[in-house]
């Protein structure tokens, strides 16, 4: 299995503002198992269905959709899609950082 590199900003300020702010420890998890198949996987985005993000999180669908929703709300998170019952496209967005992230780049 891979080394997942975090930045240093996700555990230590994103997780507590998430989990013990928002009380979404959901969004958090979300938010991880996310980075894992982008940044992770140093790739921009990832088309993901809400069960394989419920498979990968342990979570159920629906505490899924309310985490990609606020995580979206909090412009943690772009959510494309092609059509209304297309599979999504996932972003992350880390608007604490001041350098723009291009795949390939080291996180």
């Amino acid at each position: 299995m891979p080394d997942l590199r975090l930045d240093p900003y996700v555990v230590d300020v994103l997780m507590r503002d998430l989990a013990g702010h928002d009380r979404k420890p959901s969004a958090f998890l979300v938010f991880l198992s996310l980075w894992h198949c982008t940044i992770g996987a140093r790739v921009r985005s990832a088309r993901l269905s809400l069960r394989q993000i419920a498979e990968a999180t342990g979570l159920s669908k629906s505490a899924v959709q309310g985490a990609l929703k606020h995580l979206a709300r909090r412009k943690l998170l772009r959510v494309e899609r092609a059509s209304p019952t297309a599979v999504p496209v996932y972003t992350l967005l880390r608007p604490w950082g001041s350098k723009r992230w291009r795949p390939g780049a080291t996180p």
